[in-house]
């Protein structure tokens, strides 16, 4: 249950730390990437405590967790300093925290396998 748990209060206190004049928004976006455990439904059983969803499941993969990184970091090494299209920056910003909160997801798993 604690592993559940931290699922929504790291990303909650990442955003207080690093985004906050937006922590909310930030938040929110990366509490909904939980939604990638949808993998664990094709799992046969769905759900066994023993099993360590890093590198079982399809979206807990080292390719999945690849495109994640690339996720976070593209909008910062992409990043066009002249755009002064809002649209674009928050597009931008919104990939960037998609890939945060992955990466996070990413973390709590692996620490639940080690534990």
């Amino acid at each position: 249950m604690l592993h559940i748990a931290l699922h929504f209060i790291f990303p909650l206190m990442v955003a207080l730390a690093f985004y906050r004049d937006r922590w909310r928004n930030a938040a929110l976006l990366m509490v909904a990437t939980m939604l990638v455990d949808i993998d664990h439904l094709l799992a046969d059983p769905i759900y066994d405590p023993d099993r360590c969803s890093i590198g079982f499941h399809p979206l807990h993969t080292l390719p999945a967790v690849t495109l994640y990184a690339v996720l976070f970091a593209a909008p910062l090494l992409l990043a066009d300093r002249r755009a002064t299209g809002r649209g674009r920056r928050s597009a931008a910003r919104t990939v960037h925290l998609v890939g945060l909160g992955l990466l996070i997801h990413m973390a709590l798993d692996g620490v639940d396998c080690v534990l």
